[in-house]
């Protein structure tokens, strides 16, 4: 409304304002080098009711964002406005609880991210900052006072972690009354077993773990299948080899696939074969006519599964495997594993009942997927994967890799000091795993699952990698994001704040070393187990990729030998919204809010 009421005011003071033959003063002379201005328009050449009716509903909806980020409180906790705050406690309550003193801290987190919205509060949503809040309140190291607001405790979050997203290590600092010896235990008495409280380390008052924050670490975990190339008669893969014809470099993209060229057919011919010998004629031509297509029931079903995945978090599952990831990983042995039983349940399409064609088919894609988890990756492939993660060192312009951020935005250049794929890869149950950390100064929202997207179609597809150099120029570029499955935020460094703590402060440094047995048990138990058995349950990233190879349009054909001409993106405002349409048919279509969290 503030918008709304601008305008009329500024209309009346030019009319009251003398006109020239009139004005004997200085001060309201025109400016004779604003004569060539056209009136009412400006540079757009719209006027300012056109232009406010265009923008009207962004405006409003950022309008009403910071107001709400505004709000102002008053010393009783009411809103300076007049309304009521939400304090769960009464006056009586607040007035007969004792004063006590509180202090500026750094509290080091853990949480597995399954079934929240993310990391920082957000409305009613439910977040890991929101649980946190409650049990600090109940564990009375916030006071009845303050129980209303995080603010009025200057809660800091060090990364603000995307939906879904794990963290073996985070950093949140605000004001706590720490005055109880067990404190910690209290903390986390209160919060459900996937989110534990580390240590509390006492701060000076100036303290904030984001700004004084040098750099984060994060892993990402993911199946080896996922380097496996497209299936030669998924769209995908039809065109890496026409294009490759039609540009000359078929020599070029076969060496790049040399270690995987027999995969596809030795799949054909042990597994899907015999499935299709015991099918009459017509269904045969049926299920060869769906078997390579991605229908709405198949894109349902994902959007299902990731639903469910989201909405779920078990405190308590059983392990994937007797021996800890992390223990596999720090031995790094492939361990005998056992024929998995995978089975495949059939999505019953609206308004009618399963034929013989829908069981075929299930049969059939569960052959494939049992054939990706037996695959064993390939010093060569690890190697490429290497080589595309190296192309993120230093600071490039990562517009192509978060939302609504353009190639001139200065904020879009981030810093990545390492990106590593560890050569040794772990087996749980019948699937290898791979393990990618990346180091960076910061991270933009869906960066890191944007560039382990493109990493592995870069490899998977044996596209030049070019390409990635390509994704940092001044054109727009589909990119999707990997799933929110895999990805774990390690643990924030804090380098030159623990230096001027431990030299001139008098203060410990935050270290997650101390902690670090209790780390990679929860790490083991609430994060990994996760990972595993929703892979296992609900074969996200198989799903993620065959879509991708299935995806019937042009936004993808960057990845070959066509490059960037062959794909339909374009270079103005728009390419924005067909990057969203572009997810929202992948079943990832999130609120973009480019004020969300890492990773």
């Amino acid at each position: 409304m503030a918008a709304d009421n601008e305008a009329p005011a500024a209309s009346s003071a030019n009319q009251s304002l003398p006109s020239g033959d009139n004005n004997n003063g200085s001060e309201n002379r025109r400016n004779p080098r604003h004569d060539h201005r056209k009136p009412g328009k400006g540079r757009s050449e719209k006027g300012r009711g056109e232009w406010g009716r265009e923008k009207g509903d962004k405006r409003k909806k950022n309008d009403e964002f910071k107001e709400f980020k505004r709000r102002k409180l008053n010393k009783k906790g009411d809103s300076a406005d007049g309304e009521s705050s939400n304090n769960p406690f009464s006056k009586d309550e607040i007035a007969a609880e004792e004063r006590r003193p509180k202090r500026k801290v750094a509290v080091m987190i853990g949480y597995a991210g399954t079934g929240y919205k993310g990391m920082q509060v957000n409305g009613n949503e439910k977040t890991i900052e929101a649980d946190l809040f409650k049990a600090f309140v109940a564990a009375s190291a916030i006071s009845k006072a303050n129980a209303d607001d995080p603010k009025k405790s200057s809660l800091v979050r060090c990364a603000r972690t995307d939906k879904g997203v794990h963290a073996a290590g985070n950093v949140i600092s605000l004001k706590l009354i720490i005055e109880d010896e067990d404190i910690v235990d209290k903390i986390n008495a209160e919060l459900p077993e996937q989110i534990r409280i580390w240590g509390i380390q006492r701060t000076n008052n100036a303290f904030s773990c984001y700004q004084t924050c040098d750099s984060r670490w994060y892993e990402y975990l993911m199946p080896s299948y996922c380097l496996l190339p497209p299936h030669p008669e998924s769209f995908l893969g039809q065109k890496l080899v026409e294009l490759a014809k039609e540009h000359g470099v078929e020599d070029e993209l076969a060496a790049r696939m040399e270690d995987v060229k027999d995969f596809w057919s030795d799949v054909e011919e042990k597994e899907i074969k015999p499935i299709l010998a015991r099918l009459d004629p017509e269904t045969k031509a049926a299920v060869l006519e769906r078997v390579h297509v991605m229908d709405d029931e198949e894109v349902a079903a994902r959007k299902e599964a990731a639903k469910e995945t989201e909405e779920s978090a078990p405190a308590e599952e059983k392990p994937a495997t007797e021996t800890p990831a992390g223990e596999a990983a720090e031995k790094a042995t492939e361990p005998e594993t056992q024929q998995s039983g995978l089975v495949l349940e059939s999505h019953k399409p609206k308004n009618r009942e399963l034929g013989p064609v829908d069981f075929a088919l299930r049969d059939i894609k569960a052959a494939y997927v049992a054939a990706k988890r037996r695959y064993r990756v390939s010093t060569e492939r690890l190697n490429r994967l290497q080589e595309a993660l190296n192309k993120y060192n230093g600071t490039k312009n990562f517009h192509n890799y978060t939302v609504q951020k353009s190639f001139f935005d200065p904020s879009a250049k981030r810093h990545i000091k390492s990106f590593v794929v560890n050569p040794k890869p772990i087996i749980i149950n019948d699937t290898e795993w791979l393990s990618l950390k990346v180091h960076g100064q910061s991270f933009m929202m869906h960066q890191i699952r944007k560039m382990v997207g493109l990493a592995s179609l870069i490899v998977r597809c044996g596209t030049p990698m070019e390409r990635i150099n390509e994704s940092y120029q001044n054109q727009k570029m589909a990119i999707p994001k990997a799933p929110g499955l895999g990805l774990l935020l390690e643990r924030p460094v804090f380098h030159n704040y623990n230096r001027k703590a431990t030299e001139s402060l008098g203060k410990e440094a935050i270290d997650f070393d101390k902690y670090e047995e209790k780390i990679q048990a929860f790490k083991d138990k609430q994060i990994y187990t996760r990972i595993f058995t929703v892979e296992e349950k609900d074969n996200s990233f198989h799903m993620f990729f065959n879509q991708i190879d299935q995806f019937k349009t042009n936004h993808f054909l960057w990845l070959t030998a066509g490059g960037m001409n062959a794909a339909e993106i374009a270079r103005d405002t728009t390419g924005e919204k067909v990057q969203q349409d572009v997810d929202k048919q992948l079943g990832d279509e999130d609120e973009e809010d480019p004020e969300g969290g890492e990773g």
